[in-house]
């Protein structure tokens, strides 16, 4: 009789223990919390201004629609001209 309770304690540690795993692999692939992984805080983009300077933008302040791209010559230049 011992053996018997033995088995099914040890078949039960054994489901439980692989029911916690599963739910915490679960959450972790899903991210239930509804937060993008690992950002805590504000989104913030390192930019390069005219005059050389290195400054922080936040994220949200950038626009990201369809513009046309610059080329490497005007850009040289743009970066060249200090006031």
């Amino acid at each position: 009789m011992q053996t018997e309770t033995k088995s099914s304690s040890r078949k039960r540690f054994l489901i439980w223990s692989a029911a916690v795993l599963a739910s915490v692999s679960a959450s972790r692939l899903f991210n239930f919390s509804g937060k993008p992984g690992k950002n805590h805080g504000p989104h913030t983009v390192k930019m390069l201004t005219q005059d050389g300077k290195l400054v922080e933008v936040d994220g949200d302040k950038i626009y990201c629609g369809k513009r046309k791209k610059i080329s490497d010559d005007q850009l040289k230049t743009w970066v060249n001209k200090k006031s």
